[in-house]
């Protein structure tokens, strides 16, 4: 149960800060925070702009966790929290955003530069507004209007920052959890807002296994007038390709707590080969995106790869490497009766007025290393889905709806 009237208060203060929140969304975008295995060079820059930003807004109590990286030009990633203390000091509600941003891709895709953010009919447009700012600024102005108003929560707020979400986590969530100091206890309330639907009525309580995986296809170059003295690896890894597609019969199972229901093996990124047209490419780089429900364990995922690999090995008389870039199975799901979830359906039903379920996603976010630790968290976010597509946007309304929820969190008796 929270105060009525206090909760009011908080409203309407959240409804004041409508262009603070946009000129902070304008000011994180325009640092990009690229990942070294993007091709960026990191997170520091716009950790260290958000961390001014949060004392000029009146937050005091800070604590950093950077993961050494030497693949990082300043030899970090950065990791970091602040906190409100409340009545009851030992309990939080806790906040947890990533500071990292995906590559814009294909800079013609988009209308303008993907990092000098515009508005737009009520949307904010650029790299990053909404994965993972929407949520990261609607947080903080949801605790800064606990402050204004002077009001000191039951429960203590904390806002939690995190590098390496969009490759792998190990340099963020991974890394902090590891921690013999890390700040989280299994009875906090924890939400991370990264994943979620248009009406904003999911709450995730299961995500997929993430399994990615390099295949690296070793033939013999040579001229392109005589290809019988070579051995083309893009054939081969083309034909491999779709070999892979049977992986969704080897792996039939449908589970309707997901969306979509079924396991996905996805071919995605390809790097160059030859840089000329007659020249027979003795290599070929491909990577493909799996997302496998649960029921399956990954080790027999990646038999079945093996055993595909194999047969395309000794059609094409090539050598064929697989490397993980990506392995995580899925740890066992939050309940659906947790209290994290009870709360967010309650903060939802009051600020929006529906009624969410919870429910599993293919996506992964930095909730499954909380899972893994057997920590209740529950990933939530009312969004416009546009995250890692050209001009990525986000709705307005729901950056400051979004901000009421987490403030009724934070007021929570």
């Amino acid at each position: 149960m929270i105060d009525a009237d206090k909760f009011k208060r908080i409203s309407q203060r959240i409804d004041s800060y409508r262009e603070a929140m946009i000129e902070l969304q304008t000011a994180l975008s325009a640092v990009p925070a690229v990942g070294p295995e993007n091709g960026g060079d990191g997170e520091l820059l716009k950790a260290n702009l958000l961390e001014k930003r949060l004392r000029e807004l009146g937050f005091k109590n800070f604590r950093h966790y950077d993961a050494e990286d030497k693949s990082a030009p300043s030899g970090i990633r950065p990791n970091f929290i602040t906190t409100i203390e409340g009545k009851n000091k030992t309990g939080f509600v806790w906040i947890i955003t990533h500071l990292d941003i995906v590559p814009p891709g294909e800079i013609k895709l988009w209308t303008s530069d993907p990092y000098k953010v515009y508005v737009k009919d009520g949307y904010i447009y650029g790299r990053g507004v909404e994965d993972n700012q929407q949520d990261m600024v609607a947080s903080i102005f949801a605790a800064k209007a606990i402050l204004d108003e002077g009001i000191t929560s039951a429960t203590s707020i904390g806002l939690a920052f995190v590098a390496d979400e969009e490759t792998s986590s190990k340099m963020g969530a991974g890394f902090l959890l590891d921690r013999a100091d890390q700040p989280f206890k299994k009875d906090d309330l924890i939400v991370v807002p990264d994943s979620g639907n248009r009406e904003g009525s999911l709450v995730e309580v299961a995500e997929k296994s993430m399994l990615w995986l390099s295949f690296k296809t070793t033939g013999k170059q040579c001229h392109g007038s005589n290809p019988q003295l070579g051995n083309n690896a893009f054939v081969a890894a083309s034909y491999l390709v779709t070999k892979l597609g049977s992986l969704k019969k080897s792996f039939p199972q449908s589970d309707p707590l997901f969306d979509p229901p079924a396991s996905t093996f996805e071919p995605t990124k390809k790097e160059a080969n030859v840089a000329n047209i007659n020249t027979i490419p003795g290599e070929d780089v491909f990577y493909m995106d799996s997302r496998v429900l649960p029921a399956y364990q990954l080790p027999d995922v990646m038999a079945a790869i093996k055993k595909i690999v194999r047969g395309i090995e000794k059609k094409f008389k090539v050598q064929i490497e697989i490397s993980p870039v990506q392995y995580l199975q899925s740890p066992k799901p939050t309940s659906p009766t947790a209290p994290i979830v009870r709360a967010l359906t309650e903060a939802i039903d009051t600020v929006y007025g529906i009624k969410a379920f919870a429910g599993g996603v293919g996506a992964g976010t930095l909730a499954a290393y909380f899972r893994q630790k057997a920590f209740p968290v529950a990933v939530w976010s009312k969004n416009n889905q546009t995250a890692h597509q050209p001009d990525e946007n986000c709705c307005i309304d729901n950056m400051m709806g979004n901000a009421k929820v987490f403030a009724y969190l934070f007021l929570r008796e």
